[in-house]
């Protein structure tokens, strides 16, 4: 667990990171992230390996840390592999979830509706209140599937693909898409005990973020 001094610089890094101040495959030399962050190298050190198991930073032997690679390919096939294990997670989830899951679930989603997607100050940026809450209904909705491997598989793969999303913030796609509408319409299948819906909307879901990554110009 991080000590209180760490904790602040650990979520200055992640927040730094998410919002883009490093191109993919930059490395990050603790050196110099110490003194941006004014902290010591041991600290940046030991923040910059948690960011490693978040999949916000890639550990290289003998180089150091580096912002994760640009790998479409890679993204295509991590999206894929999230739906299949969502879509069976849900199912569970839907067949054995009790009514406090529902409550729960609702709580989660209404959370979600009222946080901003967007900050105020910069609307290219996804609001890091809405991106926690919008991770809190997704793993609600999986909650009551009772397999705990399925949801540490979900919630991994939710963060190698989290980086891509937020690159693609500012595309015009992921601008005007309506996010909240996809919400809705999970939710309402979910509670409406209709697995097959509930699950085919989950994977349009992420399908759609993967052709806003996709169609965002990232490539080049």
């Amino acid at each position: 667990m991080l000590t209180h001094t760490e904790a602040p610089v650990f979520e200055r890094i992640r927040r730094a990171i998410l919002e883009g101040a490093w191109a993919p495959g930059q490395r990050l030399a603790p050196g110099a992230l110490s003194e941006r962050f004014d902290t010591s190298t041991t600290v940046v050190r030991e923040a910059l390996t948690r960011l490693v198991g978040e999949n916000l930073v890639a550990a290289r032997t003998n180089r150091g840390f580096f912002i994760p690679e640009l790998d479409l390919r890679e993204f295509r096939d991590l999206t894929e592999l999230r739906c299949v294990t969502e879509a069976l997670a849900l199912r569970l989830s839907i067949e054995r979830g009790d009514l406090q899951w529902e409550t729960t679930l609702i709580a989660a989603h209404h959370r979600l509706t009222k946080t901003p997607r967007r900050t105020g100050a910069d609307h290219t940026q996804i609001n890091e209140e809405w991106s926690m809450a919008h991770r809190a209904f997704h793993q609600a909705l999986l909650a009551a599937c009772a397999c705990e491997p399925m949801i540490r598989l979900a919630n991994s793969l939710a963060l190698s693909t989290d980086l891509y999303r937020r690159w693609a913030a500012p595309a015009v796609a992921a601008v005007r898409r309506d996010v909240e509408q996809e919400h809705r319409d999970i939710l309402e299948a979910a509670l409406s005990r209709d697995a097959a819906r509930a699950s085919g909307l989950l994977r349009e879901h992420y399908e759609e973020t993967a052709r806003v990554v996709l169609s965002s110009g990232l490539a080049g």
